[in-house]
């Protein structure tokens, strides 16, 4: 929905001066208040102590972004997604066998090759530009190219202490290759 209304808005809301012009071409637009501290919430720029928004201004971005409800303009959305599934270059663990690797990447240069141990867990064996190091292990069930890809019991291999790691917040992942375990050599460092 943020997308929707920075479309519409004709830029990207960066700065509070930015979420100001935004209540106001809403007022004019919709016939709507919404504080611009509500805007700067919504867009995670200012948290002023709440995690919480209403339906109404969800309704209200909606259709000011989209033309409609929230509630069409999640139907839609939840519509486009389940249809995007079959689009989507995907490699799932029930694909792999044990010993395979995968190299997968994200933005701005990040690259790592992690092995597949069974169980949905993999272990990285070499990585570049990533907090990722090698050694460390994780759980995911599904790779998707163009996706954020989240790594369940994330652990560092010094570390016992078990975390989630999300990769390619912004872009996804950009690279996603299987290399089977014939084919595979493990790198140095």
């Amino acid at each position: 929905m943020r997308l929707s209304v920075e479309e519409r808005f004709g830029k990207p809301l960066v700065v509070h001066a930015d979420f100001l012009d935004l209540v106001s071409a809403i007022e004019q637009d919709q016939r709507q208040h919404i504080s611009e501290s509500t805007l700067e919430r919504v867009w995670g720029y200012s948290t002023r102590g709440y995690d919480t928004v209403s339906l109404r201004t969800l309704d209200v971005l909606s259709m000011y972004g989209a033309g409609c409800s929230w509630r069409l303009f999640c139907e839609a959305l939840a519509a486009d997604c389940f249809s995007s599934l079959f689009d989507i270059e995907s490699i799932t663990t029930s694909e792999l066998s044990v010993g395979d690797c995968l190299r997968i990447g994200w933005l701005p240069d990040r690259v790592c090759e992690v092995r597949y141990l069974g169980d949905n867990r993999f272990v990285a064996e070499h990585c570049e530009n990533s907090k990722m190091l090698r050694g460390d292990s994780f759980s995911c069930l599904q790779f998707s190219l163009g996706k954020e890809c989240l790594l369940s019991d994330f652990r560092h291999a010094d570390s016992p202490l078990s975390q989630t790691y999300v990769i390619g917040q912004k872009h996804g992942l950009t690279t996603l290759t299987h290399i089977p375990l014939s084919e595979h050599q493990p790198k140095k460092g």
